[in-house]
């Protein structure tokens, strides 16, 4: 179980919060819901047992609304075909295609992009927590499958195995400078956009889990980790406006929240240690006036 601090917790608060906490934006494309975005507390319970999961989450909201805190917006999720391979975490998502091939493999990898340091200017507390996002995408799955493998394979940059299109292997850097007009691998690929240097990867560590939710409602549940907003997730998602990969995607909620460190070494893995989890559940809570 993990759980992150929204920037409206905060407000009025004796204690300082994290220095770049803020609600999170709408960035090109997104249609975010307010009933399912933002608040307090996002608490997040990981398990290999579904009906343990369920069993934890009930558990979780009684205490909350207990205590007086109101149980805002949730969402169920799932990995699929979900494996450890060379130390990163890999699933297969609703578009067919395998993700976690971009994550470090080390611990101290994953600890040099995630945890906060000293030094940022961050309050002493922040110090070895991290900075969450989370992200409700939806797929647009039925427009998605109408294209060939091919043409879904040159959108995403990728082969759906993981493989490049330049022939490189999985566990291999591409050459995107020797392609400078995209032949092989489309400039508006997704892959080249949020990677275009692999050899200096995002600063960030992603894990993404299934949902659907029925009616054709399928997509993922983006979740990363990053020490700094700024140079993690924001730029990623800078750089991705206008690829190829839109019009099949729209994010509809989720949130910017601080993760607290965790009381053991800072050098271990924040709140990614559950590696091989079938059940997923994410809810935010928001205080009750005048609490």
């Amino acid at each position: 179980m993990g759980f992150g601090l929204g920037a409206s917790l905060f407000e009025g608060a004796a204690v300082p919060g994290p220095r770049q906490l803020k609600l999170m934006p709408s960035f090109a494309g997104d249609l975010p819901d307010p009933m399912h975005s933002h608040e307090d507390v996002l608490v997040r319970v990981t398990g290999e047992d579904v009906v343990a999961v369920r069993n934890a989450v009930a558990d979780v909201k009684a205490i909350a609304l207990k205590a007086g805190w109101t149980v805002r917006w949730g969402i169920d999720g799932f990995r699929s075909e979900n494996r450890v391979e060379g130390g990163r975490g890999l699933a297969r998502n609703p578009f067919h295609f395998t993700e976690g091939f971009g994550n470090p493999a080390s611990e101290r990898e994953v600890a040099d992009r995630a945890l906060v340091r000293e030094g940022q200017g961050e309050p002493d507390w922040a110090v070895g927590g991290s900075y969450q996002v989370v992200r409700v995408v939806r797929f647009a799955t039925e427009l998605w499958d109408k294209d060939s493998v091919g043409e879904q394979e040159r959108i995403m940059g990728r082969r759906r195995d993981g493989k490049w299109l330049d022939g490189a292997p999985v566990g291999e850097e591409p050459n995107f400078a020797a392609d400078p007009r995209g032949r092989q691998t489309p400039l508006d690929s997704h892959v080249r956009l949020a990677a275009p240097d692999r050899r200096n990867p995002p600063l960030l560590v992603r894990r993404s889990y299934s949902y659907d939710r029925g009616n054709g409602d399928t997509g993922i549940i983006f979740f990363c980790l990053q020490r700094d907003l700024a140079k993690g997730f924001e730029a990623v998602q800078k750089r991705l406006e206008g690829e190829a990969l839109a019009k099949y995607v729209l994010t509809t909620g989720g949130g910017y929240f601080s993760c607290p460190p965790a009381r053991r070494r800072l050098d271990r893995r924040p709140q990614l240690e559950v590696v091989r989890e079938r059940g997923w559940h994410g809810g935010a809570l928001r205080r009750q006036q005048g609490l």
